[in-house]
């Protein structure tokens, strides 16, 4: 199923965690002078107008980036993800989100590659355009980003981020990210994994978290950020959470300091929470 376009979503409380998360991990990555890639499987368009018509249909960006946007005393993770935002707003107005795609692309040094795959036809054309002055550190694959994952992994310099985030629109895409991480985690055990998933009522997403622990990596970060309780109907997606594989070890530290502040800015109801738990050996 190919239905699926981010820029409705782009910018809610689901891309803060995601967003947030992303530039942590890319940010300590660069900290060594040893070349790494990022490897994006489920590229979406690159970058958003946020006054488009997919984007304002449902606004959830106002519940999202649009609450930090102007907050004053944020955590320094929440601050930086933030003035990354800015770089697309220079007029400090709030007009365009960038997805991970350019967000990977701009902590990207000399030596360092990005590589996006994106499903869906009109998206990988939008993505293809963002990119198309990068020259061979971005390369754009118009494909299954599982599928891409086989071919590159492992990358030349031996150090990645993979981020997996899928629509998850069908219960295949639960399936797959399981037998994607088995598949990577053969190839590539000391990679770093992100893989982002939605919080719904739905059994499929529930039992997620339980699964991607039994795949039994020695060393997990899982956080999730809830906005609101559970739906009574069952409908609608109320959080979502990061599951980080071999995660970097300042990680956890920055969430326990960012991750309580997020709870009241971005809560929509009662039910507002925050889990973050671990393992390492």
């Amino acid at each position: 199923m190919l239905s699926y376009r981010h820029a409705f979503h782009a910018g809610n409380h689901a891309d803060v965690l995601k967003h947030l998360i992303l530039i942590q991990i890319a940010q300590y990555m660069g900290e060594k002078p040893t070349p790494f890639w990022i490897i994006d499987t489920h590229a979406g368009a690159g970058r958003y107008a946020l006054d488009s018509a997919h984007a304002s249909k449902l606004a959830e960006y106002r519940d999202g980036i649009g609450r930090l946007w102007n907050a004053k005393g944020l955590p320094p993770a929440a601050a930086d993800y933030v003035d990354f935002v800015r770089l697309l707003n220079p007029d400090g107005q709030l007009r365009h989100y960038p997805g991970s795609p350019w967000l990977a692309s701009q902590l990207l040094r000399e030596g360092d590659r990005l590589r996006l795959y994106e499903l869906h036809s009109s998206d990988v054309k939008l993505l293809q355009d963002c990119f198309k002055s990068s020259g061979r550190q971005v390369m754009v694959t118009a494909g299954d980003g599982f599928a891409g994952l086989k071919a590159v992994l492992p990358p030349p310099p031996r150090r990645a981020l993979v981020l997996i985030d899928p629509s998850y629109e069908t219960r295949d895409d639960y399936t797959n990210v399981i037998k994607g991480l088995q598949e990577a985690l053969k190839r590539f055990p000391t990679g770093t994994y992100a893989l982002w998933y939605p919080m719904l009522t739905k059994p499929e997403s529930v039992k997620l978290p339980a699964r991607l622990k039994a795949l039994g990596a020695a060393n997990w970060l899982h956080a999730t950020l809830q906005v609101a309780a559970p739906a009574r109907d069952g409908f609608g997606m109320h959080g979502s959470g990061m599951f980080i594989i071999n995660p970097p070890w300042t990680l956890e530290k920055k969430l326990h300091e960012t991750l309580p502040v997020l709870v009241p800015l971005l809560a929509q109801s009662e039910g507002a929470r925050y889990t973050l738990e671990s393992e390492s050996t």
